[in-house]
């Protein structure tokens, strides 16, 4: 697992508590992706119900509460591919 995606998973399960009501993917170019559900957070490639993906400088800004993750997908930095829904019940839990 890289540094990115180690920092990563610490940082959303510090965001999402017990997990997710759903399943999500955050795929983070160049190093990986992680699964958020109900039963956690871990590095995952499994399906999910949406998968969002964005380089690593977009989803670190994301997680530090830099860049709204409606902004990101609105200017193009964030890809969102499957259930809009989901996306966006993930959006308001890690504001």
């Amino acid at each position: 697992m890289s540094n990115v995606i180690d920092g990563a998973v610490e940082a959303l399960r510090a965001k999402l508590g017990d997990g997710f009501d759903g399943s999500a993917k955050f795929h983070i170019v160049g190093e990986g992706s992680i699964v958020v559900d109900g039963a956690g957070v871990r590095e995952s490639d499994d399906d999910t119900d949406v998968t969002l993906s964005a380089d690593r400088d977009t989803f670190e800004a994301m997680l530090d509460g830099a860049l709204d993750p409606s902004s990101a997908f609105m200017s193009g930095r964030l890809k969102i591919d499957g259930d809009m829904g989901a996306a966006m019940k993930l959006g308001a839990a890690l504001s």
